[in-house]
């Protein structure tokens, strides 16, 4: 088997699991197997940024998406939602529909925004540093500001989640 071939291999293992990933995700009337397929979606992203041959990327996709965003989904359902509760949100035929008009008109949008731009072609990899230590050396000097401003956003986000339930609860939500 050629190395070509092997790589193309890995490639559409990792297509298939982000496309299958993302359907479970988007049609599951199960939340937390919805979020399972985010989950898995997430992993085939990880494995394409290994792909690319860009291990830091995968790490990141894993550890913050995988890692915390879904392990936040799944607490807040466990959380926020009693078992009653989580059964009550079956997909009717009203919202499918509705999502199936609405990914066509985006595949519509994306589509005819990909024929209609003016591409340009790429020049090859840069003779610049690309390690990790000039990363994180740029993100605390030259992009220091932009950083901790995308965490304090990020914390704001987490009181107002936190907020929001809370609020919900005191109120007799459950």
């Amino acid at each position: 088997m050629a190395y070509g071939t092997f790589t193309e291999i890995f490639f559409y293992l990792f297509v298939i699991l982000i496309v299958f990933g993302a359907l479970v995700a988007v049609t599951s009337p199960i939340l937390m197997k919805a979020v399972m397929g985010l989950a898995m979606a997430m992993f085939g992203i990880a494995g394409l940024y290994l792909y690319l041959n860009s291990p830091f990327l995968a790490l990141m996709q894993i550890l913050i998406y995988v890692g915390a965003v879904c392990i936040m989904i799944v607490f807040g359902i466990m959380v926020g939602y009693t078992p009653k509760q989580l059964a009550e949100y079956a997909i009717g035929p009203k919202n499918t529909i509705l999502a199936i008009v609405t990914s066509l008109l985006t595949l519509g949008v994306l589509s005819f925004a990909m024929v209609k731009t003016q591409w340009v072609q790429a020049t090859g990899a840069g003779s610049g540093d690309y390690s990790l230590a000039h990363l994180g050396e740029t993100l605390m000097t030259r992009y220091g500001l932009a950083f901790e401003l995308i965490s304090v956003i990020l914390m704001i986000a987490m009181i107002g989640a936190v907020a929001i339930t809370w609020n919900g609860k005191r109120r007799g939500i459950k």
